[in-house]
């Protein structure tokens, strides 16, 4: 009982923050702890009798080869995005993961066979770390998920499509489908009688002629968009920039900056907490992105928020690592 408990005030928390602000990173720590405790005591109640004696040596048991089993996902997965779109670092980030999932199991293998005990508190220190970092990870991606079904909320007075890079000066398929759920929000907005604005948001790359809002915005009017309703943003590089000029752009036409940011479904997330961070009045729609390509994307929206909060962090893994030594000198002192 003490497991439901804590499950639902767990979830009721979430509830009550999620109620005031939807654009934050926490509710998905709060979220998946309230879950594990509520499927903790659902198990609890299915499971009778000496069963629960099976259950965790066999859950013990398993834990292991389902880590294994991720690793080699992720880097098969790594291994897929390079052979379509070549060797560059987004493309890396799965395999990273998957080593580093798999190092504890060598540093563990060195232990068992050299006998070395510093060898072992050097594996309990990565686990802990691993397992913290494994846990925001998991956070993170199950508010993602729920944060994606989500539904648009429409009335707003400028709808800002967010730049993805051009390809030899022409719109890639990523952004293709950035600019078609533009269009498709646009269209809705205009049937019901209202007519934002519609931001094309990106600037001019090193490597490129023309700023991406630029052929964004040709995109646009070419699809039916009228073209004084197309407005281009061309000066930044990064998300941050997109929303800081674009809000700079909206206040220079009226008081009101209430706005939609379209971008890319596993990018709704962090665009959200962003503008959210920036006092902005946004809510973020995405569109549908490649399958293959999720695995690597969402690795690395969550390598980005954990720079974002990187000290935090930092403290966190710091006192992680610190404990398997300082617990191995309290028993040899």
């Amino acid at each position: 009982m003490l497991l439901l408990v804590v499950g639902v005030v767990l979830l009721g928390v979430f509830a009550v923050r999620f109620g005031r602000d939807r654009r934050r990173l926490g509710h998905g720590v709060f979220l998946l702890l309230g879950l594990g405790f509520v499927g903790a005591w659902v198990v609890g109640r299915i499971i009778e009798g000496d069963r629960t004696v099976v259950l965790a040596p066999l859950v013990v048991l398993l834990s292991p080869l389902l880590v294994l089993a991720l690793a080699g996902l992720s880097i098969a997965n790594g291994a897929q995005l390079v052979r379509r779109e070549g060797w560059r670092l987004p493309n890396l980030l799965p395999l990273g993961l998957g080593i580093a999932l798999l190092t504890p199991y060598v540093v563990l293998l060195l232990a068992l066979l050299t006998e070395n005990i510093w060898l072992v508190v050097l594996l309990a220190s990565l686990t802990m770390t691993i397992s913290y970092v494994g846990f925001l990870f998991a956070a993170f991606l199950l508010y993602s998920l729920c944060y994606g079904l989500l539904p648009y909320r429409p009335g707003m007075d400028a709808i800002v499509v967010h730049g993805a890079g051009l390809v030899d000066g022409e719109v890639p398929p990523l952004l293709a489908a950035r600019l078609d759920r533009a269009i498709e929000v646009y269209r809705d907005e205009a049937g019901a009688g209202r007519a934002p604005l519609l931001i094309a948001s990106g600037g001019r790359g090193d490597d490129e002629e023309v700023s991406e809002a630029s052929a964004m915005g040709d995109y646009l009017i070419d699809r039916g968009v009228p073209e004084d309703r197309v407005v281009l943003e061309d000066r930044s590089g990064t998300t941050e920039e997109n929303l800081l000029f674009t809000k700079r752009l909206l206040g220079e036409r009226g008081p009101t900056t209430r706005m939609v940011l379209v971008t890319s479904n596993f990018h709704m997330l962090r665009t959200a907490i962003l503008a959210r961070r920036l006092d902005l009045d946004a809510e973020v729609t995405g569109a549908k992105t490649a399958f293959y390509y999720l695995p690597s994307a969402f690795l690395r929206e969550f390598a980005a928020l954990l720079v974002a909060y990187k000290w935090s962090n930092a403290i966190v893994a710091a006192a992680l690592v610190s404990l398997p030594p300082l617990a191995l000198l309290a028993t040899r002192g």
